[in-house]
């Protein structure tokens, strides 16, 4: 691997590291109850109720509620860990300012619609069957987000983003 390409695997990892740990930080707790709120169930509630009224489901804080159970979603399943995978991709890829910030918008939507997807499905599967939950909660939901972020990453550097060649001899956009 060359000496660039390091360099942009390390400072991904570096960036990735560094928004994941202020995000977790007490100093942004209030933030991200906010952030829970506003951005994760209250567009949750407004789905399901749209697509199932009978449902009887209200947002109570951070927390889906409804008969036959109630999803409390924690920091960690707003989907913020996945925004920034694709954030500190997007800054280190060899893209164009233009390019990478076009791509963060869409990615970003991108990833509040899979987000809101998973947090549906997850609420559906707990009013059905807890091992159901257990299992897409854990392991195949947040698997599945990691590939489909990635798959667009791959998909939008391959589009947008500039050879290897030309980007490892400084000739980037």
């Amino acid at each position: 691997m060359s000496s660039r390409r390091s360099g942009w695997v390390l400072l991904f990892l570096l960036l990735f590291g560094a928004l994941t740990m202020v995000w977790s930080s007490d100093a942004v707790a209030t933030f991200q109850d906010w952030f829970i709120q506003y951005f994760t169930v209250l567009p949750a509630v407004w789905l399901i109720a749209l697509v199932d009224p009978a449902r009887g489901i209200m947002a109570a804080g951070a927390q889906l509620a409804a008969p036959g159970g109630s999803l409390n979603v924690r920091a960690g399943c707003e989907g913020a860990d996945m925004a920034f995978l694709l954030l500190s991709a997007m800054l280190c890829a060899p893209l164009s300012w233009r390019s990478r910030l076009a791509g963060l918008l869409l990615g970003l939507a991108f990833v509040f619609v899979l987000n809101q997807a998973r947090v549906v499905a997850l609420f559906y599967a707990l009013q059905h069957d807890r091992a159901l939950f257990d299992l897409l909660h854990g392991t195949l939901l947040p698997l599945l987000l990691v590939v489909l972020i990635s798959a667009f990453f791959v998909w939008w550097l391959g589009r947008w983003g500039t050879p290897l060649s030309a980007a490892t001899a400084g000739g980037t956009p």
